[in-house]
């Protein structure tokens, strides 16, 4: 098929382009409680073509680019004028000229996973296995659940000389935990792993259980005002994915991010601790095939790396790093217990919880939340979380203890100071 679309491409007289090809070969299991509901297996292609053309405006050299799919399906002529109605599309798009990235034929990657040990189903049986182990209680237990292993070949080729591929492995789902005692409450988890980490997701199910039980026992919201507040599990990730996203190229070229290289991020009169945080490269190439490693983004709360692609790298004058969507953070200096001390609102889960990019403002309604008051602990649930973290950042404290999500490596907990509640 790659060589169809070459063919089309040269038909129309297009020299500037970026072919993705993606196979994808899943084994998918659908469950009713414990029951297997449904099991499919099923291997997919996709193919896009992204088409450039370059051309003058007012005196200046752009760059338009239009992309479009290209199923297995179609005829010759049918890829021929998709092609070349998406080189017309492209004439429209009026962005400033930049170079794409080059490169050569490279052999395929093959990157380590335990998942590639077996069968994809053999794979998906374990985590499986893995999924229900937890699931004993009477009131509390899994009411559906959705479970997925992929085995991926992406590969990307560009006019430029890039021709570079790799293979990955993937285990995600999704699942919902009901208890129907005292009250009748769910919670809606999802998983991803790049291994066959059974032990992590079963420890992600008992905590699951865990809250969901405390939910039910929850009835009233807490009281407003301003708190202590501790976050946990993926919201820690969630947090620290502002200082990703604000230092990318694509942030910085429009002005919606002020970051520069050595920019103190964290500004003056720090009381808690300093960020320290690594880009990680979970793909050897970017979807334009530039080649992806770790990298310093932040030591001791100075800017160390701006990533992005190479259109807003080329606008920047920098090198193209490609988008980086993954993250990790050293242990920090407290442990958990040591994090819950004084009067505390520990947040276990939100209805959603949204974190601005562009102000640093996050914001979640309670779901589930512990309050100490200085003597009891009590569940709590309802009211709303509201605050900045370009205010909270000066005093930010990380728990010892370790999480390892898809996107996220880092401390397990985080707390903030001085963050506004609106309660009861």
């Amino acid at each position: 098929m790659i060589n169809i679309i070459l063919s089309a491409l040269k038909q129309n007289n297009i020299s500037t382009y970026l072919i993705h090809e993606d196979i994808q070969e899943t084994v998918e299991l659908f469950f009713i409680k414990k029951r297997l509901d449904m099991r499919r297996q099923k291997e997919v292609h996709h193919y896009t073509v992204t088409i450039f053309k370059d051309f003058e405006k007012d005196g200046a050299k752009m760059r338009g680019s239009s992309t479009v799919g290209i199923y297995p399906g179609m005829t010759d002529e049918e890829i021929v004028s998709t092609i070349k109605d998406a080189y017309f599309a492209a004439s429209y798009v009026n962005n400033p000229y930049y170079d794409l990235p080059s490169g050569k034929k490279e052999e395929c990657v093959r990157m380590e996973s335990s998942l590639s040990a077996g069968t994809l189903a053999e794979a998906a049986g374990k985590m499986a296995e893995a999924l229900f182990s937890e699931d004993t209680l009477e009131d509390t237990f899994i009411n559906s659940a959705e479970l997925f292993v992929e085995k991926i070949i992406n590969r990307i080729v560009n006019s430029n000389g890039i021709d570079v591929s790799y293979e990955k492995y993937l285990a995600k789902g999704e699942y919902v935990i009901q208890c129907v005692t005292p009250q009748d409450v769910e919670t809606y988890q999802s998983f991803a792993y790049e291994n066959l980490d059974t032990q992590s997701l079963k420890d992600k199910v008992k905590q699951t259980l865990e809250i969901t039980k405390a939910r039910a026992q929850a009835t009233t919201a807490p009281a407003a005002g301003d708190y202590t507040v501790i976050l946990s599990g993926k919201h820690v990730g969630i947090i620290c994915d502002y200082y990703l996203n604000h230092a990318n190229a694509s942030m910085i070229y429009p002005k919606y991010s002020n970051y520069t290289i050595g920019n103190n991020i964290q500004g003056q009169d720090v009381t808690g601790e300093l960020l320290n945080i690594t880009l990680k490269a979970r793909e050897p190439y970017s979807s334009e095939g530039i080649p992806m490693t770790d990298r310093p983004l932040i030591e001791d709360g100075v800017l160390k790396t701006i990533h992005g692609t190479s259109r807003f790298a080329y606008y920047l004058g920098i090198e193209p790093t490609g988008d980086y969507h993954s993250i990790l953070l050293p242990s920090g200096a407290k442990s958990f217990d040591e994090m819950k001390t004084g009067k505390y609102l520990y947040i276990l889960n939100f209805s959603d919880f949204q974190m601005d990019d562009l102000s640093g403002h996050f914001a979640g309604e309670i779901r589930l939340a512990l309050l100490y008051d200085g003597e009891t602990v009590t569940p709590v649930t309802g009211g709303s979380i509201n605050g900045n973290l370009l205010e909270a950042q000066k005093n930010l404290t990380f728990s010892k203890e370790m999480q390892k999500e898809i996107d996220f490596e880092g401390p397990f907990a985080i707390r903030l100071e001085n963050v506004s509640v609106a309660g009861a």
